[in-house]
Formats: structure tokens, C-alpha cells, sequence
């Protein structure tokens, strides 16, 4: 799957809700959500239960994303390059 299949799978499951709940809450259910993904990272929790906190980051993110009209595909092949990441030491 692409990021911006992804990205629109969110949009059309969750877009109408997470619209109506705006950027303020959702940023919050993001946070915590990454802090889930560093409470599994921290415990050394099974790699089922990592994979599935980086899921939800990326799925929050997404949504975040989508309320605010970013495509993060766009958005990382303008900041980083088609060609892998560049300006970084």
C-alpha cells in the first residue's frame, strides 16, 4: 500500500468524525497514541505489539493530515526528494 492510499483508506473510514472533532483533540488522541508507541519501545514489547503502536501513529498522523489538507506523500517527496533524503548530515 502507498502513503496516500493510506492516507485516503483513513479519510473515507474516519474523515467525517475526525473533521468534527478538529485539529486540537486529534492532535491530542496523536499524542497519545505516541506515547504508547514509547511506553512498547521502552518495555521491549513483542514485535506484534510495536507494530501495531506504529500503526496507530501513523494512522493519527494521517488523520491529522487529512484535516488539514497535507498530503504527506507530497509533502515528503517536496521535503525530502524523490531520490532519498537530502540536506542532512
Amino acid at each position: 500500500m502507498q502513503i496516500s492510499e493510506f492516507q485516503q483508506l483513513i479519510s473515507e473510514k474516519y474523515g467525517t468524525r475526525d473533521r468534527q472533532r478538529g485539529t486540537s483533540a486529534t492532535f491530542m488522541w496523536f499524542v497519545e497514541e505516541v506515547g504508547e508507541l514509547a511506553t512498547a519501545l521502552a518495555e521491549k514489547s513483542t514485535q506484534s505489539q510495536k507494530e501495531s503502536e506504529f500503526a496507530d501513529v501513523f494512522a493519527w498522523l494521517c488523520t491529522l493530515a487529512n484535516i488539514n489538507g497535507v498530503d504527506i506523500a507530497k509533502a515528503c517527496r517536496d521535503k525530502y526528494g524523490d531520490s532519498g533524503v537530502t540536506g542532512y548530515k
